[in-house]
């Protein structure tokens, strides 16, 4: 591997002889580093509205690796977390690592670093792409740690996005967990909430969505749609939240259940 400031300038030469090489700088502007297999970049990029099929192969696009990205980001995310606030208890360090990792974080880091711009898709899709981004991030780090392993990541988000992109103090202060908020309502009411799946579809761009319910002792007190369970539970959750606050006779009703049980 060419890490010396000369192989470094070997490497930029050669680039220049590629057909890709557009891409490879602007992964570099990206990453503050060469990719090593350019192919794990390519298809972290991919949308599967856009997927390529070879043959009678599985088709290719950027799912899987967003699966290991998820997977990878929330270790890595976990360990600076738990390195930045020595002492702090289990559930600050979930709630801040919860805040960087949810999908409107990703979706605007994605923004900020212009990945949404490289995102390969179908104009079909065009109605899902406000989660694109965020999905993309995901896989880009998967691709990372296919290319260059654990510690790439790590060093990619301590030294690219943490500070540069990411104010962790204000977002350790955040708390817009709908669903973690009105479950803790609930056991402070000592009322039962729980979600339901009450539809699950496909969209014209060939995602699924699901609509959760959330009931409280069986009343339901908010909806929501969104493209993953947990984010139509959120919604829901969100909708509850807001009816409790600005409907009092609605909020006492579901109080009055907690008396009645």
């Amino acid at each position: 591997m060419l890490n010396n400031p000369l192989g470094k300038v070997i490497n930029r030469i050669r680039l220049l002889f590629r057909k890709d090489r557009e891409f490879y700088f602007s992964m570099y502007n990206i990453l503050g580093f060469y990719p090593h297999n350019i192919a794990f970049y390519h298809q972290a990029l991919l949308h599967k509205s856009a997927a390529v099929r070879s043959g009678r192969e599985r088709p290719i696009h950027n799912e899987r690796l967003e699966f290991l990205g998820d997977a990878v980001l929330g270790a890595v995310v976990g360990e600076i977390v738990f390195r930045r606030y020595a002492g702090k208890s289990e559930g600050f360090l979930t709630t801040t690592r919860s805040n960087i990792v949810k999908r409107d974080t990703l979706n605007h880091l994605a923004h900020d670093i212009g990945l949404d711009k490289l995102v390969r898709y179908s104009v079909r899709s065009s109605s899902h792409n406000s989660y694109m981004g965020g999905n993309a991030f995901e896989a880009l780090i998967g691709a990372i740690y296919l290319d260059r392993g654990y510690k790439a990541c790590l060093q990619f988000m301590e030294q690219r996005i943490i500070g540069h992109h990411l104010d962790l103090d204000e977002l350790s202060q955040q708390n817009d967990n709908f669903k973690s908020r009105m479950i803790e309502w609930g056991q402070k009411h000592r009322v039962e909430v729980a979600y339901e799946l009450v539809a699950e579809r496909v969209d014209a761009s060939h995602s699924p969505v699901f609509e959760s319910e959330v009931r409280v002792n069986g009343i339901t007190a908010g909806s929501g749609k969104g493209y993953s369970k947990r984010e139509s539970q959120q919604e829901a959750s969100r909708q509850a939240l807001e009816r409790i606050g600005r409907d009092h006779r609605f909020a006492e009703k579901l109080l009055a259940t907690a008396e009645a049980s």
